[in-house]
């Protein structure tokens, strides 16, 4: 009887987390419909800026980055590209001088990507208006910066632009972005929905110059740095905007393994600044109403959905065998609230076969997820960027 009930306790509180992330996700779902962008004025003035695209060891695309980073329909005497070379190779480094690529070279005994910005940002001269940070991967849609600009101009002081899939090569890249665009749907539309604040990604991110310069000169971390950058936007109450229309192409991730060491860093991140910030959260939610910096913490303390989906679904089955009505039933209902929002997240775009055919490997997926948690290391002091390809780095930019 003493076991049962200890099992029944246990059982309680999983349906309490596994319900509330289920919920959490459906709200924002639903949310996600009432996505509205309005500019407040017409923009007659064009701010300066500066794009800056760290890369750590990847001389195999970007040169491709940069001169396409320089191809965008903005007066080119109002915006500087500049790569931050770390540990690129000599011959990567003469390339981009001879394409007249301006280049920042730093090294650090243990490198991360807030050192590399920060003293790109020391280093760099000028007046900018606003900074636009690209990965190594990533290449921008035509008219993006005027976009930029517009936002900027109406007031935004951070932006999150769309980012989307370069690729869609492997069952894992399907799913991978499949996922990108459901954190878009549940995190930035359903988040801008419901008047609060989008999510940062990491990159396709542009900001105020200032803002963005005075709260980086803080960050030394080898976690991810986007994820403090943007609790200490709301912690300084700044909001973040998203710009749907505003597309970023980004590489996914096309094997088991970069698919384990990339989640496994951001899954050791979020306990990380979960840790960190979770009794200042509270504070200032209840102090100073800080609804956005509460709501971030809370988002790194949800079941991660392939986990959510994958052990509801166990659960459920389990139930149905072994467990009474009622538990059955409860996890059913978890299990339905949680693919519904699924559902209701999905671009429409991704309802086809080849999508289907990637949806067979979700199983998969769920282990290497569960492998994942298994090898985080909490507190990393090594910087493990996401491998990129080279013949990925040319995309048609038209196909959305």
């Amino acid at each position: 009887m003493i076991i049962t009930n200890i099992f029944n306790i246990i059982q309680y509180l999983a349906l309490v987390y596994f319900g509330f992330s289920a919920g959490y996700i459906l709200v924002f779902a639903i949310a996600s419909y009432f996505y509205k962008y309005s500019e407040d004025k017409d923009v007659v003035d064009l701010s300066r800026f500066l794009l800056l695209i760290p890369a750590y060891k990847e001389d195999a695309i970007i040169l491709n980055t940069a001169l396409d980073a320089l191809k965008q329909d903005y007066p080119p005497e109002l915006y500087d590209v500049y790569v931050i070379a770390d540990s690129l190779k000599p011959e990567t480094i003469e390339l981009m001088r001879e394409n007249e690529i301006k280049c920042i070279e730093v090294s650090f005994q243990q490198s991360t990507k807030a050192r590399s910005i920060n003293k790109a940002l020391h280093v760099i001269k000028g007046d900018f208006d606003g900074i636009i940070i690209l990965d190594a991967d990533n290449i921008m849609e035509d008219g993006f910066i005027n976009n930029i600009n517009k936002s900027l101009a109406n007031g935004n002081k951070a932006i999150q632009a769309h980012r989307v899939a370069k690729n869609l090569d492997s069952n894992f890249a399907i799913l991978d972005a499949l996922s990108e665009e459901i954190n878009n749907t549940i995190f930035r539309k359903g988040h801008i929905g419901l008047g609060l604040s989008s999510a940062l990604i990491g990159s396709g991110m542009a900001f105020d110059y200032q803002v963005y310069k005075s709260i980086m000169e803080d960050i030394d971390t080898y976690a991810d740095e986007d994820k403090e950058l943007e609790l200490k936007l709301f912690i300084n109450r700044n909001k973040i905007a998203y710009l749907n229309h505003a597309y970023v192409y980004d590489e996914k991730v096309s094997n088991s393994e970069i698919f384990v060491k990339q989640r496994s860093r951001w899954i050791s991140s979020q306990i990380y600044y979960a840790r960190t910030f979770l009794i200042r959260s509270i504070h200032d939610l209840f102090v100073y109403s800080n609804i956005d910096l509460f709501n971030k913490v809370l988002q790194f303390l949800l079941v991660p959905r392939i986990m959510l989906l994958g052990l509801t679904t166990i659960f459920t089955v389990l139930s149905f065998f072994f467990n009474s009505s009622f538990f059955f039933y409860s996890w059913l209902i978890t299990l339905l609230v949680c693919v519904l929002a699924l559902v209701l997240s999905v671009p429409l775009r991704f309802y086809n076969k080849h999508t289907l055919n990637a949806l067979l490997s979700l199983p998969y997926g769920f282990l290497m997820m569960a492998l994942a948690i298994v090898k985080i290391k909490l507190g990393s002091k090594r910087l493990s960027p996401t491998p990129h390809s080279t013949s990925l780095n040319t995309i048609n930019k038209k196909s959305k």
